[in-house]
């Protein structure tokens, strides 16, 4: 089966999952289409058909897709359309997410000829995993993403295709919300940055602070990533406390997981 051209999904709050799609899109042939969550969401039902290839990747937050993407994803509609299924994560654990995303996918007309759990720097507590995706995680995106090609090409119809299955549970375990939040501190100069890049509109600006409503911030890290005097960050005595055992037990290297 040939495809004439890839639609990227993905959401990336601090640049990493970002950084995988742009490998994966470097290494496909023709022309491709990059739909960023993180800035447009996607709202209304898109079509795509079964002659365009469609990456879809996602982080990974306590297991689980975060229910902001999953929102945009339900509105992909493939028809026997070709895809490839990533999930990116900070050096914990992928859980469920993968196979939530994969089912997502099938569920709406799609046909996953490959899947991964890539590994990334972790979005709260950036001493894991600290340069990762590194050179051999990237060279393994490009490697996983010629074998997907190879076995689209390897098929003369959708009907030819065999299933295959990933790691994870149904049903999925709880999505929690992160319970630590990043705040602005002494030093912001209420530039409003933050409150522009915020995928759900979490934070607020007067003309003397920076609120944010915890009840809607998903923890993604876009905010900090993007404030341009650093000020925001995740901080406080129970986050200091929990850092040092999550570094402690999460420092250890894992490797990417493929499936095809």
């Amino acid at each position: 089966m040939q495809f004439r051209e890839t639609e990227l999904v993905y959401f990336s709050a601090t640049g990493t999952t970002r950084k995988i799609i742009e490998t994966i899109g470097s290494v496909l042939p023709g022309r491709k289409n990059a739909h960023n969550l993180l800035l447009k969401p996607i709202k209304d039902d898109f079509p795509i058909t079964a002659d365009r290839l469609t990456v879809a990747a996602i982080p990974v937050y306590n297991g689980r897709l975060p229910d902001y993407c999953t929102q945009s994803l339900i509105h992909l509609k493939g028809n026997d359309t070709p895809a490839i299924a990533v999930v990116v994560y900070g050096n914990r654990e992928y859980d469920d997410a993968l196979l939530e995303l994969k089912t997502i996918l099938e569920k709406n007309g799609f046909f996953v000829v490959g899947a991964a759990a890539f590994v990334a720097r972790h979005s709260i507590f950036p001493q894991v995993a600290t340069d990762r995706p590194d050179t051999n995680d990237l060279a393994l995106v490009r490697d996983f993403t010629r074998k997907c090609t190879e076995k689209l090409d390897s098929l003369s119809a959708p009907e030819e295709f065999v299933p295959f299955e990933v790691k994870g549970n149904f049903p999925y375990k709880e999505a929690k919300p992160v319970p630590m939040k990043p705040s602005s501190g002494e030093d912001c100069n209420l530039c409003g940055t933050c409150a522009q890049i915020c995928p759900v509109g979490a934070i607020s600006v007067t003309e003397t602070e920076t609120r944010t409503d915890e009840g809607l911030c998903i923890s993604c890290g876009a905010c900090i990533n993007a404030c341009p005097s650093e000020s925001r960050q995740y901080r406080g005595a129970d986050y200091e406390k929990f850092k040092g055992k999550f570094i402690e037990r999460f420092s250890r290297r894992k490797e990417p997981e493929l499936f095809f």
